[in-house]
C-alpha cells in the first residue's frame, strides 16, 4: 500500500530470518497491511539487538533456529537491551520446549510458520497491545509435556558435545573437571532416556530443550 494512505503511526516490527526469500516474503507481506511497516531485516541472531536500538522496532518478530545466536537467546537480551520492544517467536519447529524457553526469554508470543499472514499481522497487533500469543496447539503439548528436566549445566554439556568433542574438549570450554563432565552428560543421558550423549542430545534438540 503507497505510503501515504498508511496510518500516521505505523508498527514498527524487525524481522529476523536466515533464509532470504522466506525473509523477503515475510517483509513484503507484512508490508502490504496498512498499519505494519518493517523497519529492519537481519538474517543472523547476533545482529538483533544491535538493529533493534538502532532501528527502534516495536515488535520483533524472530526466527529460533538463526546463526551467530539462537532467537530464543536474542529475546532474553532485547528484555534487557530494548524492554519496549516487544517479541513475537515465528518458527517452523513447534516443539513444546521451545515454547516454554521462549516465554522465559520474555516473548509475548509464539507461532508456527504454515499459519495465514493475516494471522501473523493480527498477531503483531496483539502483543503490541499487552497480550500474549500463543499457538493454541502447541500451547496444549507444552502443558502436557511438562517442563525441561535438563539443568543448565546438563544442557551447556549437550551443547558442548554437538561438533563431538571429547570430554576433555568439553571440560575446557565450559571451564570444568572431566569428571563433572562426565556426571553432566551421564545425568542428561539418563533424563533424555538414550544410550549415549550424541542420542541425549538430538533428542532434547527434538524436544526443544536445548
Amino acid at each position: 500500500m503507497p505510503r501515504d494512505h498508511r496510518p500516521a503511526r505505523s508498527i514498527r516490527v524487525l524481522l529476523a530470518e536466515d533464509q532470504m526469500m522466506m525473509r523477503g516474503a515475510l517483509a513484503l507481506l507484512l508490508g502490504m497491511e496498512a498499519d505494519i511497516q518493517v523497519v529492519a531485516q537481519v538474517g543472523r541472531g547476533d545482529a538483533i539487538v544491535d538493529a533493534a536500538l538502532t532501528h527502534r522496532p516495536d515488535v520483533a518478530l524472530l526466527d529460533i533456529e538463526l546463526p551467530g545466536m539462537s532467537g530464543l537467546d536474542a529475546a532474553a537480551e532485547l528484555r534487557d537491551e530494548a524492554p519496549d520492544c516487544r517479541v513475537l517467536i515465528l518458527t517452523t519447529f513447534g516443539r513444546p520446549g521451545y515454547l516454554r524457553r521462549a516465554m522465559d526469554a520474555g516473548a509475548a508470543g509464539f507461532l508456527v510458520k504454515d499459519g495465514p499472514v493475516e494471522e501473523l499481522a493480527q498477531a503483531i497487533r496483539r502483543v503490541l497491545t499487552g497480550e500474549t500469543v500463543v499457538d493454541p496447539a502447541l500451547a496444549t503439548a507444552a502443558l502436557s509435556a511438562g517442563p525441561n528436566p535438563l539443568t543448565a549445566r546438563e544442557r551447556d554439556a549437550l551443547n558442548a558435545s554437538a561438533d563431538g568433542a571429547t570430554v576433555a574438549d568439553i571440560a575446557v570450554r565450559l571451564h570444568l573437571s572431566e569428571s563433572t563432565v562426565r556426571n553432566y552428560l551421564s545425568s542428561a543421558i539418563g533424563k533424555t532416556g538414550t544410550r549415549n550423549r550424541m542420542e541425549a542430545m538430538r533428542e532434547a534438540r527434538q524436544q526443544g530443550w536445548l
